[in-house]
């Protein structure tokens, strides 16, 4: 008989159909079965040894909450026995057009509940919780996972006693994960979390990777790449991670429509082994990182969400560098200009904030300068290992990107069809803020601000938090100034101000989005086994003072 290994996640979800993911111990036909009479079924694919299927439900109606199960040829598998939650069911969006957004990043797997948690209360697993306490309040209606849901490069000492029963650890990747199903048992760790594999059944889910899926500061560099390339392991690291993050993630970013129109999920479907199909489709997306899009638009209601791929897409030639090819590129600006009054909000959802602190900024557009070889070869040299070694390699440290996406947003957020709102959503840096730039010339009139939140569940040392609180200060603007003349940087068509934060701490951050106005609240995990609110206020007015900043 089949069992379920891992799952079931609600990913996709509109007003009448829905998408649930599912891993079962052996091939077999996966099936969702709604109380109202509503499901789907879907044959398992076969990847490395292991059975996956995205079943597809139809006939849900909208503004509805509804109940279901899981069956692995016919016999019931979810809930589980005993479960002490409620129910799993798919949220059909509300009839009056309010899009509730959960978004944050970088999750550290928590412990076992009976052990201690170096780094605090999981914010996932305590909005999880509070769900459960309470199935009837409000809800996200989305969570957006923005980049690191798992960790190949520092595991868990749980994981690595495991890595050390199968292989020598001695060996280079050492304690880091080395193949696919290595990838595999950081999954199990992270979504066999009691609390987080219900609520990942229950709240549809959007992901994009970030380095640390891969390897920390993944692509920062040409150089970088080429060093990488060079070592025995990193084939199998990167095309593993590729593979596993296909199948965990990035497939059920993808509507039932986009799906069926996949020539990758027909064919590793069609095969009884999808293995060789999947891993020819990684080598590519090696070879040729621009064949492959990994970036994906998905709308709710009068919300537009586009997920940038801003790992990946990079392109790393020091004298062409940019944040994306040119054909992720063109991909963001059409997606962002296609039908502008069809929606009142646009998030554009990307793992690296765009508007950092100043200092930060203004360093790695410097750096930039450096290893383009605006101050000579030995600068060049320098620039490179500062670059390594103080993770520079934000939107600031490709500086033509950095100018694109401003100049994007202006022209997305002018003129009679402009948005009320332009918000770029993102993780990546251990901390909680809100800044809004204002253009030099020719500005927007939607209201645009970098919304960023991080960690779910990770820690930042003490010195860090120093740094970045010094980042935003008038001492740090004016150093900045000066790194930025020595690199000779061009000046920048906007300017910006932080208008919220810093925040520490395990944390998410909420958007209410209705009609055109749009609300923000950020809550941080409390010992206790609560979100405590430190931010909540209007983002279609000016910002009002934080409440706290701890």
């Amino acid at each position: 008989m089949a069992a379920l290994r891992l799952g079931p996640l609600l990913r996709y979800a509109d007003g009448s159909s829905a998408t649930v993911w599912v891993e079962a111990s052996r091939p077999c036909t996966a099936e969702v079965r709604c109380a109202d009479g509503a499901g789907g079924t879907a044959r398992t694919f076969q990847v490395a040894g292991h059975h996956y299927a995205l079943v597809p439900v139809e006939g849900l109606t909208p503004g509805t909450s509804t109940p279901y199960d899981v069956l692995l040829d016919g016999t019931r598998v979810w809930p589980l026995p005993d479960s002490p939650f409620p129910p799993s069911a798919i949220h059909t969006p509300d009839a009056d057009g309010t899009v509730r957004v959960a978004f944050g990043s970088c999750r550290w797997a928590a412990p076992p509940a009976d052990d201690h948690d170096p780094v605090g209360p999981d914010a996932l697993d305590t909005l999880a919780s509070r769900i459960a306490r309470d199935p009837k309040a409000q809800r996200p209606d989305v969570l957006l996972l923005l980049g690191d849901q798992v960790y190949a490069d520092e595991v868990s000492d749980a994981t690595r006693r495991w890595l050390s029963a199968r292989r020598d650890l001695s060996e280079p990747p050492g304690s880091e994960v080395a193949d696919y199903e290595e990838y595999t048992r950081l999954y199990y760790e992270s979504w066999l979390d009691p609390e987080i594999r219900w609520l990942l059944s229950t709240v549809p889910s959007c992901m994009i990777f970030d380095d640390h899926d891969v390897i920390d500061d993944w692509n920062t560099s040409a150089s970088w790449l080429a060093d990488m390339r060079a070592t025995p392991w990193w084939r199998e690291r990167l095309l593993s991670g590729l593979m596993s993050y296909w199948v965990h993630q990035h497939l059920g970013n993808l509507s039932p429509a986009e799906l069926a129109a996949d020539p990758l999920y027909s064919a590793v479907r069609d095969t009884p082994d999808g293995t060789d199909e999947l891993r020819a489709f990684a080598c590519r997306a090696d070879a040729d990182p621009a064949s492959v899009r990994w970036s994906y638009r998905r709308d709710f209601g009068r919300v537009r969400l586009l997920m940038v791929d801003s790992r990946a897409a990079r392109v790393l030639d020091e004298q062409h560098r940019a944040m994306l090819d040119p054909g992720e590129a063109d991909w963001l600006r059409t997606e962002a200009l296609t039908d502008p009054g069809s929606y009142d909000h646009l998030l554009i959802g990307t793992s690296l904030p765009w508007l950092l602190p100043h200092l930060i900024h203004d360093a790695e557009s410097w750096d930039a300068a450096l290893c383009r070889g605006e101050r000579g070869a030995r600068w060049a040299e320098f620039g490179e290992k500062l670059r390594r070694a103080a993770d520079l390699e934000h939107w600031a440290a490709f500086p033509d990107s950095f100018e694109e996406l401003a100049g994007l947003i202006a022209e997305v957020g002018s003129g009679e069809a402009a948005p009320a709102s332009v918000l770029v959503l993102s993780g990546d840096v251990h901390h909680a803020y809100v800044a809004e730039p204002k253009w030099r010339t020719g500005g927007p009139t939607s209201r645009v601000l970098q919304l960023t939140c991080s960690p779910v569940h990770n820690s930042i040392p003490a010195s860090i938090r120093v740094g970045f609180r010094f980042g935003w200060s008038a001492v740090a603007r004016g150093l900045g100034r000066r790194f930025a003349r020595h690199g000779r940087c061009a000046d920048l068509s906007v300017k910006w101000r932080k208008t919220g934060g810093p925040w520490f701490g395990n944390q998410l951050m909420t958007l209410t989005l209705h009609g055109r106005s749009a609300r923000l609240r950020l809550e941080q995990a409390r010992a206790d086994g609560t979100l405590r609110t430190v931010e909540e206020s209007s983002l279609t007015s000016p910002l009002p003072s934080p409440l706290t900043s701890p």
